[in-house]
């Protein structure tokens, strides 16, 4: 797996406002949309375009469109869901697909609850949005999943990641031959014995959203 961390200062301030405690709901949606376009402009240097030549005021020029079929983004519920403006910003052509999974908190392992996505992803570019990349057991389960419908060029985005999660996902498609991008905010220092990243952010779904 490519794993890319965005070294950019806007990138680190608005996460730094991520992290802190005080930043209310409405402020870290704000802030999480925002830097998911800022990694999105990352996430999307591999994206697929055709040549094609338009017509301007004053004479023909080449240039590129987004190629067919058009990337797909889909965020993993719940807290994917506070990434995906921040993308389809960067990409208003790209459809949306939906993978409900969640961790089992005494297993620690990935659970697919609900799917809304196409059954076909043959030669599709897919776009994986989800907040936090801890134990890689959901991520991997997600990404295989896509790749079983089809899918043949992943890119994770993600706010942090954890080193464990990122030894996990090599170790789970090493030898696959499958292109699988991860574009991060920041690679944080290890998980703690709940399998939670730490310094972190705490729970994305519970800040983005509340408790529920």
């Amino acid at each position: 797996m490519e794993t890319l961390v965005v070294d950019h200062p806007l990138v680190a301030h608005k996460l730094t406002v991520l992290r802190d405690a005080d930043t209310d709901s409405p402020t870290f949606r704000r802030l999480a949309d925002e830097l998911v376009t800022l990694l999105a402009y990352e996430a999307t240097r591999h994206v697929r375009v055709s040549e094609v030549t338009v017509k301007t005021p004053v004479a023909p020029a080449k240039g590129v469109r987004l190629a067919h079929p058009h990337p797909l983004v889909v965020p993993i519920l719940r807290a994917g869901l506070g990434m995906l403006d921040g993308m389809t910003r960067l990409l208003p052509t790209a459809e949306v697909g939906f993978l409900g999974m969640i961790r089992n908190e005494s297993t620690l392992q990935a659970e697919t609850y609900a799917t809304r996505l196409p059954d076909d992803l043959s030669g599709r570019q897919v776009y994986v949005v989800d907040p936090m990349l801890a134990t890689g057991g959901t991520l991997a389960a997600a990404i295989e999943f896509l790749f079983e419908r089809g899918a043949d060029d992943v890119t994770a985005i993600c706010l942090l990641a954890a080193p464990e999660g990122i030894a996990y996902m090599d170790a789970a498609f090493a030898g696959s031959g499958r292109p699988i991008r991860l574009v991060t905010a920041a690679l944080d220092e290890r998980l703690n014995e709940h399998g939670y990243i730490v310094p972190g952010l705490g729970d994305a779904g519970d800040r983005l959203y509340g408790v529920v």
